[in-house]
C-alpha cells in the first residue's frame, strides 16, 4: 500500500494550489480527483479576482492570496489571463453608499485602500454605466482571471514539483487509526498518508462525515454567461451591493456575467443554468451597463459550489481527528481565496502553524450556540448576509 506525507481530496483551485506549495517543500503528496482538476467550482466561476466587499473576517486570507496572484506567472508558468483592471462595487441607492463608504473605512484596517465615488465622480470615471447608479467603491487592486486556467495550471506545476496528481480518482472512504490515514478509490485502490486534506468542495461536509464532523454544506449552481465579442470599452469588473449582478469584459471582446442561480445535483455530480434565470441577468446586466444591449448570449454553464449557512468557508484543523485539515464550503467566493488557502494548508500540514488568521472558519462553530455563532459570523456592516447573497449569485 502506498504511502504519502499528505493526501489531499479534491483538484480544485485550494487542493491544487496546496499540493504545489506542500510539494515545493518537499512533502510527499498525492491528490485525488474524481474528475478533471478545475472541473467544478473552481472552473465554472465568474473569475473575480475581487478582495472589496467580502467579510472582514475573510480580508488577511484575500490579501495574502492576492500577492500570490501578482506572483502566480512565475509559481505555475503562466498568467492564466489575470489582469489587474479594479473591481468596482456600484450603489443604486444613497443607503447602498453609505455602506460601501463604512466598509471602506473598515477596509483600512487590513491595508486595503478603497476609493469611493460619489455621483459626478463615478460619471466622469464611467460614463456607460445606467442612470440607477448613484456611486460607486473601486478598488485599483482588484481584478480578473480566467478560472478554466488556474486549478489545471497549478496542478501542472505540482507535478513538476514531484507531487501526484490522480484525476479519475474518486475516494469512497477514508478511515484513521490513530496514526495513519488509509483512504479507499472506487477501483479499490487504497492508499496511506500521515496527514489528510479535506478540500472536497461541494463535498467537504461528506468526507468531515466520515470523521464525526458533519457541517450543514448545502449546494448551488451559479448560473454564468458569455456574449459574443464587442468593442472592448468595460475595464472594471463590475459588482453591486446586494450582488444579484456582476460583469466583466475580456480583451477578446467577450462579456461574461452572472446572476442567480441554476439546479444543483450534489448526488448525480450535474448542475445547469437555467433560462429565466439567465433572462433575468440578461435585464440586471443591460441596466448596470446599457450598451450591452445589443450584444448576444453565446453560451450559459454552471457548476456545483459548496455553501455555508453563514457565507464563510470552512478551514483549518479537524476538531475531532489528528491530521485533518478542512478547506471547504467557499459559498460563492473562493477563487480570489484559493493560492492563498492553499499556502496555509502547507503551513498547518508542515508546522502545524499558520501567520494568517483563520478561527472565524473553524468547523466546531456550527456546533455552539446561536449567539456564539454570531460573533463569529459575517460582519454587520460588510455586505447583505451572505446566505442569501449566494443563493442569489455567486460572485468570486
Amino acid at each position: 500500500m502506498t504511502g504519502f506525507d499528505v493526501a489531499i481530496i479534491g483538484g480544485g483551485l485550494v487542493g491544487c494550489s496546496a499540493a504545489l506549495h506542500l510539494s515545493r517543500r518537499d512533502a510527499s503528496v498525492v491528490l485525488l480527483e474524481r474528475r478533471h482538476c478545475g472541473s467544478q467550482a473552481s472552473g465554472v466561476n465568474y473569475g473575480g479576482v475581487r478582495q472589496q466587499g467580502r467579510d472582514l473576517a475573510e480580508l488577511p486570507l484575500a490579501r495574502r492570496s492576492r500577492r500570490i496572484w501578482a506572483d502566480l506567472e512565475t509559481l505555475v508558468g503562466t498568467d492564466c489571463e489575470f489582469e489587474v483592471t479594479g473591481h468596482l462595487k456600484l450603489a443604486r441607492s444613497e443607503a447602498e453608499m453609505a455602506e460601501l463608504e463604512d466598509y471602506a473605512e473598515r477596509a483600512r484596517d487590513f491595508d486595503l485602500t478603497l476609493e469611493p465615488l460619489g455621483p459626478a465622480q463615478i460619471r466622469a470615471r464611467f460614463p456607460w454605466l445606467g442612470d440607477a447608479i448613484v456611486g460607486g467603491s473601486f478598488c485599483a487592486e482588484d481584478g480578473h482571471a480566467n478560472p478554466r486556467l488556474v486549478a489545471p495550471a497549478l496542478a501542472r506545476a505540482a507535478v513538476a514539483a514531484g507531487a501526484d496528481i490522480r484525476e479519475g480518482a474518486e475516494v469512497v472512504g477514508a478511515t484513521h487509526d490513530g496514526h495513519i490515514f488509509e483512504l479507499r478509490l472506487s477501483d479499490s485502490t487504497m492508499l496511506r498518508a500521515r496527514r489528510l486534506i479535506n478540500a472536497a468542495g461541494a463535498w467537504g461536509s461528506t468526507v468531515s462525515t466520515w470523521f464525526g464532523e458533519p457541517v450543514p454544506e448545502d449546494v448551488m449552481a451559479p448560473n454564468m454567461c458569455v456574449t459574443d465579442p464587442i468593442p472592448y470599452f468595460l475595464a472594471p469588473n463590475l459588482g453591486v451591493c446586494g450582488g444579484d449582478i456582476y460583469v466583466r469584459q475580456i480583451r477578446r471582446g467577450n462579456v461574461i456575467f452572472g446572476g442567480g442561480v441554476g439546479v444543483a445535483d450534489r448526488t448525480q455530480v450535474k448542475a445547469r443554468p437555467l433560462a429565466e434565470i439567465t433572462a433575468q441577468a440578461v435585464r440586471l446586466a443591460v441596466g448596470l451597463v446599457p450598451r450591452l444591449a445589443t450584444a448576444q448570449v453565446i453560451r450559459t454553464w454552471s457548476g456545483i459550489e459548496g455553501v455555508m449557512p453563514d457565507g464563510l468557508p470552512v478551514i483549518g484543523p479537524s476538531e475531532t481527528t489528528p491530521g485533518i485539515l478542512h478547506a471547504f464550503g467557499f459559498s460563492g467566493h473562493g477563487f480570489q481565496l484559493g493560492p492563498g488557502v492553499g499556502a496555509v494548508l502547507c503551513e498547518l500540514a508542515l508546522d502545524d502553524a499558520t501567520s494568517t488568521p483563520i478561527d472565524p472558519f473553524r468547523i466546531n462553530r456550527f456546533s455552539i450556540d446561536e449567539t456564539s455563532r454570531q460573533t463569529i459570523g459575517p460582519a454587520a456592516n460588510s455586505r447583505e448576509r451572505p446566505s442569501d447573497a449566494v443563493r442569489r449569485s455567486s460572485v468570486s
